[in-house]
């Protein structure tokens, strides 16, 4: 099966678009650190995933783990 280049980045768009929320869970109810979750979405290198995150969501994992502890 090909896909096309649009459907390829609707694809990719959706796939990063779960892992994001499944990383929000992560970093809103667990311990884990930004590491340990990045490795648990399957990123090799934690940078990838802290730069994935803030395009998505305009803050940083630490940020957003921050953010939700205070309120």
């Amino acid at each position: 099966m090909q896909f096309g280049n649009g459907q390829l980045r609707i694809i990719t768009y959706l796939i990063h678009d779960k892992l994001i929320e499944k990383a929000k869970e992560y970093l809103s109810l667990s311990n884990m650190s930004i590491s340990e979750i990045a490795f648990q979405l399957g990123f090799e290198y934690p940078q990838s995933f802290s730069k994935l995150f803030k395009k998505k969501t305009n803050v940083t994992p630490l940020e957003f783990k921050q953010g939700f502890h205070h309120n």
